[in-house]
C-alpha cells in the first residue's frame, strides 16, 4: 500500500508546489512509483509540468470520470491527477451531501482503486480551508508542512497545526505525523536565522533541514524540469535530495518497527 505524503500552509508562496514536484521526482529516481494529487484549482502542479489536462480531480470528484481516466503520466514513476478552476464546483458538491462524515470519505473512496499501484501519493493543498482540504488531511499519513522565512507563514502554520489536533481526533484519520519543512531560506539574513530559532524552539525535532532560497529552483519550474534535472549540482537540488532520504529513511524505519511487531 501506498504512503501518503500531504504538503500544506494556509498561506501561499511557501514552496508547497515546488516541494511536491522535486520530492516526486527525487523519490522517482530511486524507483519509487509516485502519484502527485493536485488538490487546488490554481492548478500550478500540471503548470509546472507544462501540460493541459483534459480530465482532472473535479471530474473524479463528480463522478464524471475513472480515477484511471484523470491520471497522467509526467515522467518515468512520476504520474499526475491534475486540477484547475473548475475545482471550486467540488467543493459545492460536497456541501451539497449535507453529511461531513460522508464528504470528508469521497476522496479516499476515490483514490483507493489506485493506491495499491503506488508507493507514494503525494497531495499539494489549496492554501485554503476546505472540505476537500478536511477530507484529504484525514487521507494523508504524513504531513510536511512548509514555512517561508515570514511571519505570516508562521502564523498559517500554527492555523494548520489547531486543524490537524481537530480532524486527527476524527474517525478514519491516518496522520501519523507532521514535520516542518522551512523554505526560501537566507542563512545571511538574520531575520531568517531568528524565524529558524523560533521554528526549533516550538517543533524541534519536528523541523527538518531548510530548503535555501535558489534562483535555480524557480529558473527549473520555468523550464517544466525538475532541479535534478535542471540544476543537478545547485543548492537546491542537494536540499531536496536530503529530504527525499529523510523520507526514504522514515519509511524503511517504520517497516522496521512493523516487522518487530
Amino acid at each position: 500500500m501506498s504512503k501518503t505524503i500531504g504538503v500544506l500552509n494556509f498561506k501561499g508562496g511557501t514552496g508547497k508546489t515546488t516541494t511536491v514536484v522535486n520530492l516526486a521526482c527525487g523519490l522517482a529516481l530511486r524507483g519509487e512509483r509516485v502519484l502527485c494529487v493536485d488538490l487546488d484549482s490554481q492548478g500550478n502542479l500540471a503548470t509546472y509540468f507544462g501540460l493541459e489536462p483534459d480530465c482532472t480531480l473535479t471530474h473524479l470528484m463528480l463522478d464524471q470520470a475513472t480515477v484511471q481516466d484523470c491520471i497522467m503520466n509526467v515522467q518515468e514513476n512520476v504520474d499526475l491527477i491534475s486540477s484547475d478552476s473548475s475545482l471550486l464546483d467540488v467543493e459545492g458538491a460536497l456541501w451539497r451531501l449535507g453529511n461531513k462524515q460522508a464528504a470528508r470519505s469521497v476522496l479516499p473512496n476515490k483514490l483507493a482503486a489506485v493506491q495499491d499501484e503506488y508507493d507514494y501519493i503525494l497531495l499539494d493543498f489549496s492554501p485554503s480551508a476546505s472540505l476537500l482540504s478536511e477530507s484529504a488531511l484525514l487521507y494523508t499519513q504524513d504531513l510536511m508542512i512548509t514555512v517561508s522565512m515570514n511571519y505570516l507563514s508562521l502564523v498559517s502554520t500554527s492555523k494548520v497545526i489547531g486543524l490537524l489536533k481537530q480532524l486527527k481526533r476524527l474517525p478514519g484519520s491516518r496522520l501519523r505525523r507532521f514535520f516542518i519543512l522551512p523554505t526560501f531560506y537566507y542563512a545571511r539574513l538574520r531575520k531568517d536565522r531568528e524565524i529558524m530559532e523560533n521554528l526549533n524552539s516550538y517543533f524541534s525535532d519536528k523541523v527538518v533541514a531548510p530548503i535555501r532560497a535558489s534562483v535555480k529552483l524557480s529558473e527549473a519550474a520555468s523550464y517544466h524540469q525538475s532541479i535534478y534535472t535542471y540544476a543537478p549540482f545547485s543548492s537546491g537540488a542537494k536540499d531536496y535530495a536530503r529530504l527525499v532520504e529523510k523520507v526514504v529513511s522514515h519509511e524503511q524505519q517504520q517497516e522496521k518497527e512493523r516487522v518487530r511487531t
